[in-house]
């Protein structure tokens, strides 16, 4: 990954409800990644978006998946306590499968002059891949990160790793961000 002067990290449903789904990677490791990648960026002044949906809200078009579906309870909604939510952060509620649906996020990014997106959560064949197609038809550089996303099937994963991804960004490992984020703290870049 080469990081633009300034990329945003972008943490896709890393809520109570989302991480208690049947995975196919272990969530921990997803979480803990994404945290990983939250205090780095923390950590060298770049932002930290926390997107959640609004699963007790959802939007009004009929699915043939849900309906009947008992109200998700608020609490349920909230993060995950491994994020570590802090002052600074941009925390958006989104009611679509995007994190850029109807929240104003693009306009948030682009006041702060990020021109490339980290994209990392749930489900990768879901919000992180639909985050990361809106984030590409805004102009947004994307990256989505392999071992900080996971999804409900080994399928849908694959799809969106090697079949979306490629098209519309880049897709690189934890590690991979954490040295490019680094690395360009060292050097003065990817600060605003």
């Amino acid at each position: 990954m080469t990081p633009d002067p300034v990329v945003a990290l972008i943490v896709v449903d890393l809520q109570t409800a989302t991480v208690r789904n049947p995975l196919i990677h272990p969530v921990e490791g997803v979480v803990d990644n994404a945290a990983r990648l939250a205090r780095a960026f923390r950590a060298r002044s770049l932002p930290v978006v926390l997107a959640r949906a609004r699963l007790d809200h959802p939007p009004a078009g009929r699915t043939s998946v849900g309906n009947g579906r008992p109200p998700v309870p608020v609490e349920l909604l909230e993060l995950v306590p491994a994020l570590e939510v802090q002052p600074q952060d941009l925390v958006v509620e989104h009611r679509g499968w995007s994190a850029f649906t109807q929240t104003g996020l693009t306009r948030r990014l682009r006041d702060l002059g990020v021109t490339q997106v980290v994209v990392v959560g749930l489900a990768t064949s879901f919000g992180v891949e639909s985050t990361a197609r809106t984030a590409y038809d805004c102009g947004f550089h994307v990256v989505v990160v392999s071992d900080a996303t996971s999804d409900l099937s080994s399928a849908g994963y694959e799809h969106t790793l090697r079949a979306v991804v490629p098209v519309l960004g880049e897709v690189a490992t934890t590690a991979e961000v954490l040295e490019s984020v680094e690395a360009a703290g060292r050097s003065g870049e990817g600060t605003p």
